[in-house]
């Protein structure tokens, strides 16, 4: 069975059911809807960008599957994805959108739409939305299709940062030198504590403050000093020592492996590794992975034991689903197996049939993502010409895969510049030439819009 059919054997019992596929990224804007914020962390972000990201699941359904999109996919790009191979499912897309609302927001104000979706119930199709919020379930009820996952509250409760931390310490994992703080008034005695504890560890990169429910680096302080340590207890010491915090403080581990690895819980409870992959961070957000990765036995170990036991205290909270774990590797191969939990599809999730249909074993793969400022739109072919020979054209040759290209004009405005983005894998017979291909690919990608790589 392929990914998807595996997933489907494990959370509804039929390998050959349908998915409808939701791809409502960054869910966790809904769920942190009336949580506590730290002053300064909820920076703006391109909304718009974001939502497009729905089109990735385009390259992750199977045959027979559907894909729910804000709006249709460009000709130009659906047809290079046939070519590929790369794209096997449906796709429906939503009549009434807008460039802030998620998908699932935009499919619930379209009507038509959603007499698209009831047509669908046959008894053996399900939602499958990349996290289940409340507006998921409204998209289940308003379609009569069950969702292939647990409830948004179950959801909510066990991707915060807190319940990460509080289910390393009772699993006996090894965990980040930190700790929770559930009220304001516990925050200045951890800063402070954290604060000479990573001095004396000589970890040297101060301390870094969460928010249970931040997402892609936002929602997160570092601290480095004593002053600016006093500077954020000031704002947040304005609320009150009993308001509500719901923060994390840990070490700030430098020169680490950041790894990110995929499990699947069952609805019966049992628990399935799927893979691990190196992610590439830029200032703290998540720009892709690198895969494969190579572990020492010793680590490998550990990675699947603590795959064991997060997915057993999962099982035990009603989760069940796809599940992504951060983790960290330290410069003395010291294994940080739970940073945070994110028990919803993954940028790791939408790479994983692409690896299976289009690159074979030792081909290695760096999964990047191209931020390009743009004067005006760009179209697929434009893109294609300016990667030229670098742009994939089968399976088991080196090259670039373009799998977003929504994103690239999501923010286009009618005069001004806006930022896009360009989501790629980037393939190659080593790892070194991999990333050789991501360089020159930014580089021509700089090149079509005039800017200098």
């Amino acid at each position: 069975m392929n990914f998807v059919e595996r997933l489907k054997q494990d959370l509804t019992g039929d390998a050959s059911a349908r998915f409808v596929f939701v791809n409502n990224f960054e869910v966790e804007r809904s769920w942190a809807l009336g949580e506590p914020k730290l002053p300064g962390a909820g920076v703006s972000f391109a909304g718009a960008t974001v939502n497009r990201m729905e089109e990735m699941g385009v390259l992750l359904a199977g045959e027979g599957d559907v894909v729910v999109l804000k709006d249709g996919l460009d000709p130009e790009f659906a047809a290079y994805l046939s070519t590929l191979g790369a794209a096997a499912g449906h796709t429906v897309a939503a009549e009434n959108h807008e460039p802030e609302r998620m998908v699932t927001e935009d499919a619930l104000a379209s009507p038509l739409l959603l007499e698209q979706l009831r047509a669908l119930d046959d008894g053996r199709t399900y939602l499958m939305p990349l996290g289940v919020s409340a507006a998921e379930e409204e998209l289940a009820k308003a379609t009569g299709l069950p969702l292939a996952g647990p409830s948004a509250a179950i959801c909510k409760a066990v991707n915060g940062k807190v319940f990460s931390r509080d289910l390393v310490d009772r699993t006996g994992l090894r965990a980040v030198p930190g700790r929770t703080c559930r009220t304001v008034g516990e925050l200045r005695e951890a800063l402070t504590e954290q604060l000479a504890h990573t001095e004396q560890l000589g970890l040297g990169g101060g301390v870094v403050v969460k928010e249970s429910l931040g997402v892609s680096g936002r929602g997160m302080v570092r601290v480095d000093t004593e002053r600016s340590a006093e500077r954020l207890l000031r704002l947040i010491e304005r609320r009150g020592a009993e308001a509500p915090a719901n923060l994390v403080v840990e070490s700030w581990i430098e020169h680490a492996q950041d790894l990110n690895y995929q499990f699947v819980v069952s609805r019966s409870g049992g628990v399935r590794f799927e893979t691990v992959k190196a992610a590439v961070l830029r200032d703290g957000v998540h720009q892709g992975h690198r895969f494969p990765v190579e572990l020492s036995p010793a680590v490998t170990g550990q990675l699947h034991d603590a795959t064991r036991r997060i997915g057993e205290a999962l099982s035990a909270e009603g989760y069940f689903g796809l599940v992504g774990v951060d983790a960290m590797l330290g410069k003395d191969d010291t294994f940080y197996p739970c940073l945070e939990i994110n028990a919803r599809f993954n940028m790791s999730t939408y790479q994983s049939r692409i690896a299976e249909r289009l690159i074979p074993e030792g081909t290695h793969a760096i999964a990047a993502t191209f931020g390009l400022r743009l004067t005006r739109r760009h179209t697929f072919g434009e893109v294609a010409q300016a990667l030229g020979g670098l742009l994939l054209d089968g399976a088991g040759r080196s090259g670039v895969l373009i799998n977003n290209f929504a994103t690239l004009n999501a923010a286009a405005t009618e005069d001004g510049s806006f930022h896009g983005r360009l989501y790629a894998i980037c393939l190659a017979e080593s790892a070194e030439a991999a990333l050789a291909v991501r360089t020159e690919a930014e580089r021509r990608l700089n090149e079509m819009t005039g800017e200098q790589a």
